[in-house]
């Protein structure tokens, strides 16, 4: 059954200045080593960043209730499987909203341009 869905899109140039104007501060309140790593060893690595974001975004919107269940930024981390397939793995606060929450399954979908990146994620629990 579906929980719940979010998508989000994020410019890439916003991602670009954030990190020009507060560098690894931004970097670390918001994506994990892994991210940032993954992210790096990518040619446009603002672009992966940002979707990453996106994402980040759009399992906040699919939990809803943001102000009831803040949720940290690192708490949600997004991953590549052996295939690159993108996956989201939950820590701390979020992995206690989850487990609450009844999530069983988490369906995410990432896309980039040049000028954008995007994000699609549906929740479910239950029976599927």
């Amino acid at each position: 059954m579906i929980f719940g869905a979010g998508v989000d899109i994020v410019e890439i140039f916003r991602m670009r200045d954030a990190i020009a104007k507060w560098g690894d501060n931004f970097l670390k309140k918001i994506f994990t080593d892994k991210e940032i790593e993954y992210s790096n060893s990518k040619r446009f690595a603002c672009q992966h960043l940002a979707a990453r974001f996106a994402a980040k975004e759009a399992v906040v919107k699919a939990f809803g209730e943001p102000k009831k269940f803040p949720i940290r930024w690192t708490e949600i981390e997004v991953l590549n499987d052996a295939e690159g397939k993108p996956e989201i793995k939950f820590h701390a606060g979020a992995l206690k909203l989850m487990k609450k929450k009844k999530i069983s399954n988490v369906l995410l979908s990432m896309s980039h341009s040049r000028n954008y990146a995007i994000a699609n994620v549906i929740l479910t629990n239950g029976a599927e």
